[in-house]
């Protein structure tokens, strides 16, 4: 088995963590499996660092500075594996084998990271590798990082290009919990997750995993997540299933936009949930739901138009905080999903003018943290599907 186990900050905070570390590292290798490490800077060393440069500093510059976290951890745990008799070098930018290499833009160079990585996989055989995690290098062997959370692309980029059986990631979290444990009663531990459910937790907060890291994984390798104080790489915490795929597609059958307006109805408690509480009793899936300050609208199969309209009717009957309800027929939806799309700049300038331009006319957007549902006409649906496609092919 082969594993590529990532330690972040919290992880090796210390001399005694830096050792339970080093243990867990020592036993996979005890166990016969092939195991190579990234390490993040110990503690809060990177942040001390970034909060140090008081001055005009350029690019590379800082990132030669803030790389000093990480290649002191990764000197720490060399010597305390080799203190353990484990066969480790550690590799930092700089070293003849350094593994991860960027372009002139900064963008990783796959190919030849690829390459790299290849490379180092075959010399696994009896060695421990201990990467810097979170920089990388160009061409011109000047030092780059890979931004926020880059310790956790380099280990999931290195576990895809080395033909990892796993990933590990050791943190300060029971992997993927069922809510907040220091907010609600009785949160557990998640045993499994989907990279498309986690990546929504992570771009809403949840901080278990970097989500851009998560564009490295395939179907091809796990990733776990497993709490440092766990000292076992091997099993434990949660596993992410699965791999992200970008799609843009056009629902095949119309929806019908269901539209109820009351006075300030989003400041009103429980009217949502008893608007879809009655479609609920009655088996209708809800395609998507949008609201305003006083109006609230459902997506529904254009087939259930007639009876979804009758059974919310009943609701606004019942409900002085509703005034009225009304429907409109044949429209369409076109759905990219894929990256992290709310949070690239211009992302929805980039869909909304050139459908402007093609005088479509945009009933919603509905964003979530890793997709736009774009809702228009029924008939311009063909064409709307076309402009977004080509403006994403890009």
């Amino acid at each position: 088995m082969r594993v590529v186990s990532k330690f972040g900050g919290t992880s090796l905070g210390n001399g005694n963590r830096i050792n339970r570390a080093a243990d867990s590292i020592a036993a996979v290798v005890e166990n016969g499996h092939e195991i190579a490490v990234v390490a993040s800077a110990m503690g809060s060393t990177t942040d001390y660092l970034l909060d140090s440069i008081t001055f005009d500093a350029d690019e590379s510059d800082r990132a030669e500075i803030v790389s000093m976290g990480e290649r002191t951890s990764v000197r720490m745990l060399k010597a305390a594996l080799a203190a353990r008799g484990i066969d480790a070098f550690f590799l930092e930018p700089g070293t003849e084998d350094w593994p991860i290499i960027t372009n002139a833009r900064g963008e990783v160079d796959v190919a030849e990271t690829e390459r790299r990585a290849k490379a180092l996989a075959d010399r696994l055989d009896g060695k421990v590798p201990i990467i810097t995690g979170f920089l990388a290098q160009d061409h011109a062997g000047t030092v780059t990082t890979l931004g926020r959370g880059g310790s956790d692309s380099t280990a999931v980029m290195l576990g895809n290009y080395m033909s990892a059986d796993e990933v590990v990631i050791v943190t300060d979290v029971e992997g993927v919990m069922t809510g907040d444990p220091h907010v609600v009663e009785g949160a557990r531990n998640v045993g499994q997750i989907t990279v498309d459910e986690l990546r929504n937790l992570s771009f809403r907060g949840a901080e278990v995993i970097a989500p851009s890291s998560l564009g490295y994984k395939t179907d091809e390798f796990g990733v776990r997540v497993v709490h440092y104080q766990h000292g076992d790489l091997l099993s434990g915490g949660t596993t992410i299933e699965g791999q992200f795929e970008s799609l843009i597609d056009l629902r095949d059958a119309p929806l019908a936009c269901i539209t109820l307006a009351g006075r300030s109805v989003r400041n009103q408690e429980g009217v949502l949930s008893q608007l879809s509480r009655a479609l609920a009793d009655q088996e209708i899936n809800i395609d998507a739901v949008a609201s305003g300050m006083d109006s609230i609208t459902f997506y529904v199969d254009q087939g259930l138009t007639e009876r979804v309209e009758t059974l919310l009717h009943d609701v606004v009957i019942e409900d002085e905080r509703l005034s009225s309800i009304t429907v409109e027929d044949d429209i369409a939806v076109v759905r990219v999903t894929g990256g992290e799309l709310p949070n690239q700049p211009g992302v929805i300038s980039n869909i909304v003018n050139p459908l402007a331009d093609a005088h479509i006319n945009i009933h919603d957007i509905i964003t979530s943290a890793t997709s736009v549902a774009i809702f228009v006409g029924w008939d311009d649906g063909e064409e709307t599907l076309e402009i977004v496609q080509e403006e994403f092919s890009h």
